[in-house]
């Protein structure tokens, strides 16, 4: 899995009161409580699911 390309995302905002695809897409990607940061492959599919939900979660870097 190392010799993939790998993004981090964490989820800063609540998913209480949002639409129900939103909601799908933050299951999707992993994430399941506030502050967690979980890494995902960097493709097309992953990358259109964190724009769907972008107010909801952040792309992590580290330096």
């Amino acid at each position: 899995m190392a010799d993939k390309n790998m993004m981090k995302v964490k989820l800063v905002r609540s998913m209480n009161g949002r639409i129900e695809a939103h909601k799908a897409c933050v299951r999707g990607l992993g994430l399941r409580r506030m502050h967690q940061v979980v890494e995902v492959e960097d493709t097309a599919s992953t990358r259109g699911m964190v724009n769907k939900v972008s107010y909801m979660v952040k792309v992590v870097t580290e330096s």
